[in-house]
């Protein structure tokens, strides 16, 4: 019996922290708008409106999916934070845990890794090339198998 491959994954989480970076852009134009009296004040305040907005929009949501030899790892909707990583360069995976020092987001934390993720503390940990890396999700289970059965298809 041959091998069976698995079927491509392609997952996207959604997270509510993007609302409140809207929110809080929402609140620095309104501060924006009340201050034309300073110039500079009022650039300023639309610069760091504008940042929120764009940071909003790029952390909407995180979609991890199989690009035939890469697993894509993509915040968005703007593509802006992208990561594929060789599922030949993958020595294990594991369904596991974030903690508060691991954060949301991307980032890097001594010891523990890079970790992408946008909502929750449920990831998975993958082991590549000696780094360890941790992809949030609210489908670790699926995700495993699916990276697993990647792992064992090359033997």
């Amino acid at each position: 019996m041959p091998n069976k491959l698995p079927e491509p994954y392609h997952h996207t989480q959604r997270g509510p922290l993007y609302l409140i970076t809207l929110a809080v852009a929402i609140v620095v134009f309104a501060m924006a708008w009340t201050g034309w009296n300073e110039p500079t004040l009022v650039v300023g305040l639309l610069i760091l409106a504008g940042i929120f907005v764009l940071t909003s929009f790029a952390f909407k949501h995180l979609t991890v999916s199989d690009e035939g030899e890469h697993l894509a790892v993509r915040f968005g909707p703007l593509p802006v934070f992208r990561r594929r990583i060789p599922y030949a360069d993958i020595l294990s995976v594991q369904a596991d845990r974030t903690s508060w020092i691991d954060g949301w987001g991307i980032h890097w934390v001594p010891g523990r890794g890079y970790t992408y993720n946008l909502w929750g503390f449920s990831c998975v940990k993958l082991e590549v090339r000696g780094r360890v890396i941790r992809i949030g999700s609210d489908d670790v289970d699926n995700l495993v198998t699916f990276i697993q059965a990647k792992i064992n298809e090359r033997g």
